[in-house]
Order: C-alpha cells, then sequence, then structure tokens
C-alpha cells in the first residue's frame, strides 16, 4: 500500500467512526419523537412542520462532535508522512519582556482599526521582524498549539493554529498570539507556524474574503497563512488534498442517502449530488 493509500484510508476512517457516531446518536440514543416535541413546544408544533425541528434536532448532534475532525483528520494524515503529529500539543520557552511588549501592541493596533478602515494592516513578515527585535528580560512562556508535527528525519518542527473554514475573530487574535510568541521563543523551539484552514469556501486562495480572520493576517499573502491544498499537502504530501475531497463526497454520498432514507425518512432528491466538495 503507497502512502497516499494509506492516508486515503486514514481519512476515510476518521470520518466514517464520526459520521456512525452521530448516526448512532441520532437513531437510537436520542432519536427525534414527534409527540415529546409537540408536548413541550405546543405553539412551535402549530405552526412548524415537525420536520424542521427535526433536522435542528439532527444538526445539534452533528456539529458537537464534527467540532475536533478537523484536528482528527490532520493527525491522521500527518502521522503518515511525517511520522509524529499530536493534538493540544503544549511547547514551552522563553520569550523577551520587550518582544512580548510588541505582541500586544501589534495585535492593539490591529484590533482598534475602525470598521471599513484599515489603518494598520497586517504584515506577518515585517510584524514578525518587530517582534524578534524586542528582546528584553527572558520570561517563561508556554503554548498550546491545535497540531504539532516533529519529523525526526529532518528535525524540523511545525506548529499549527488550525480552525474552521469561517472562523472567528476572537479565535484569530488569539492564534496569532499564540504564533507570535512560539516563534519569539529562544532558543528556538519550533521552526515555523501557520495559521491554517483546512478548506476555502471561496474557491482560490486570492478569493478568500471572510471578514474577520482579515483583521489579523493578510490571508493571500503572509507565509503563515495555509488555506485548503496549501495545508493538506504540507502535512501529507503531493496528492493529500485531492486524497482529502475524494474520500468526503464518496462518503458523503453514502451518508446523505442514508440521512434521508433513516432519519428524515424520504427518498434523495435527484439532484443530492449538487452539494459535492470541490
Amino acid at each position: 500500500m503507497t502512502k497516499q493509500e494509506r492516508v486515503a484510508l486514514a481519512i476515510k476512517e476518521v470520518v466514517s467512526k464520526m459520521m456512525n457516531r452521530v448516526m448512532d446518536n441520532v437513531m437510537i440514543k436520542d432519536p427525534f419523537i414527534k409527540e415529546k416535541h409537540q408536548a413541550a413546544k405546543p405553539l412551535y408544533a402549530a405552526l412548524v412542520p415537525d420536520e424542521i425541528f427535526k433536522g435542528s434536532h439532527f444538526e445539534r448532534r452533528f456539529v458537537t462532535p464534527f467540532g475536533s475532525v478537523w484536528e482528527r483528520l490532520a493527525q491522521v494524515v500527518a502521522i503518515e508522512a511525517h511520522g509524529n503529529c499530536t493534538m493540544g500539543h503544549n511547547v514551552s520557552g522563553i520569550v523577551g519582556s520587550e518582544s512580548l511588549r510588541r505582541i500586544q501592541e501589534v495585535l492593539n493596533r490591529l484590533e482598534h482599526n475602525k470598521k471599513g478602515e484599515f489603518k494598520f494592516k497586517p504584515d506577518w513578515k515585517s510584524e514578525l521582524k518587530y517582534i524578534h527585535e524586542g528582546g528584553g528580560e527572558p520570561i517563561p512562556v508556554s503554548v498550546t498549539c491545535d497540531i504539532f508535527i516533529h519529523n525526526k528525519e529532518t528535525n524540523t518542527k511545525y506548529a499549527f493554529e488550525l480552525k474552521g473554514p469561517l472562523p472567528n475573530s476572537d479565535q484569530t487574535k488569539v492564534s496569532k498570539e499564540k504564533m507570535f510568541k512560539l516563534l519569539a521563543m529562544k532558543p528556538k523551539q519550533v521552526d515555523f507556524a501557520y495559521y491554517a484552514l483546512p478548506y476555502n469556501p471561496y474557491g482560490k486562495k486570492e478569493d478568500y474574503k471572510w471578514a474577520f480572520p482579515l483583521r489579523w493576517f493578510n490571508m493571500q499573502e503572509d507565509e503563515s497563512v495555509l488555506i485548503g491544498n496549501e495545508f493538506w499537502e504540507l502535512i501529507g504530501g503531493a496528492g493529500t488534498y485531492n486524497n482529502f475531497i475524494k474520500e468526503v463526497n464518496l462518503l458523503g454520498q453514502e451518508y446523505r442517502d442514508r440521512i434521508y432514507r433513516e432519519f428524515l425518512e424520504i427518498e434523495p432528491p435527484l439532484n443530492s449530488e449538487s452539494n459535492l466538495l470541490k
């Protein structure tokens, strides 16, 4: 079995396990019972079809377990390619007091841009240079990475802040602060720190326009930002992103049909393939 075949199998196993757990939950452990819904919310039931609330019942039980699936997918992919990957990895080191002050200065400037105005534009390279030049009294600092890869063959260490495709502003600010601290540590504790989005709903990187992370990063040009295929190719090698898309779409068709028939108790529509990941 080739490396990419192992990666494809690992992706399939992670997504299948999560979806099987969701299906077991909504079909066996906690099914939607219309009589219970009607008794608990008679006004809602009188105004809105039960099927609408049945859908929201499924959504709530799907979103929670899916929250950490990106990290688990990244981990199984990176282990195949790099031999090592951990989630929630703690990195400790020493950062100068002036460097820490400059980190907060940079973040505060970006945060206090007026809505619709960018007096201070994010520029990762110049910001990091400014922070590195700070120095100062050594202060112990600890940072927890979403994903940490140590390729022992090359002795290269990668730290990732891995967020959903449409992250909020607070998440992104925290991620940038953590990345600055990681790269300001002396002696060096990581070689690279990235802000990574596993999928781009806008298609091309140059078209990414979700407003919240744009306050903190130049999403198109900052070398610390990875979106979609850039991320998967780095952690898994060439062909990983296509593997990811292929396996998700194959599983998606299977589970979408099951959800229509088993949960919603209707036949799948003829255009049920129109929502394929691309």
